[in-house]
């Protein structure tokens, strides 16, 4: 295996995050700080095969941890993203910090705090550098495929010393802003009770793209 594409299941989502309709089992001690989900991108996994996420529909929430650890992203003009983190109060801390090292500050601002009410198409996250390229509807997956097939054709060890150098430049920042993740999850987090009324009242709500 010398290149990976993520993408999701059909052209609804990439992924969505949690179910909330579902019963997450919770962590067994108070004290258990750990986020299950910062296992499970590739660079967590000290994976430096290089990974093209393919967007197609919508990607939120949980979806970032993965674009997160992406080498690029590409998109269809359908595809759509947010946080739905701070609608049903929570706060947006790991999703967050993931998207900072993607976008400009007031983007991952205005995201991060809008929630449900805005999405962000695929042509204006092209234009903040989140998106490397964007694909007719339903293309993401063969662009993707094609960049991968370009980059396996190359010399394994000098494609993967690539992405652990890139990576590196931002590595430490990247793990300094995820050591406060905890706290502020832990301080500005609504009881789970709460958050379930909160997602119960809003339901899907209404959005604005931009």
């Amino acid at each position: 295996m010398r290149a990976v594409v993520l993408t999701g299941a059909g052209g609804r989502a990439f992924c969505t995050g949690i179910d909330r309709g579902a019963d997450v089992p919770q962590p067994s001690s108070p004290y258990t700080i750990d986020d299950p989900l910062l296992a499970i991108g590739p660079k967590a996994n000290d994976l430096w095969k290089p990974v093209i996420a393919a967007v197609e529909g919508m990607a939120c929430g949980g979806a970032f941890y993965l674009l997160g650890e992406a080498e690029f992203v590409i998109a269809s003009e359908e595809a759509t993203f947010f946080d739905p983190h701070t609608t049903y109060g929570m706060v947006s801390a790991y999703e967050a910090i993931a998207m900072a090292q993607r976008m400009p500050f007031g983007e991952v601002a205005r995201m991060s705090l809008m929630g449900t009410a805005e999405r962000v198409s695929a042509r204006r996250a092209y234009e903040t550098g989140l998106v490397s390229e964007v694909t007719a509807p339903g293309g993401a997956v063969d662009a993707a495929l094609r960049a991968a097939g370009v980059i396996a054709s190359y010399p394994t060890e000098a494609v993967q010393g690539t992405v652990r150098a890139v990576w590196s430049a931002r590595e430490a920042a990247r793990a300094q802003a995820m050591a406060h993740a905890p706290h502020l999850i832990a301080l500005g987090n609504l009881p789970p009770e709460r958050q379930a009324g909160l997602f119960r009242g809003r339901g899907a709500g209404g959005f604005r793209t931009r």
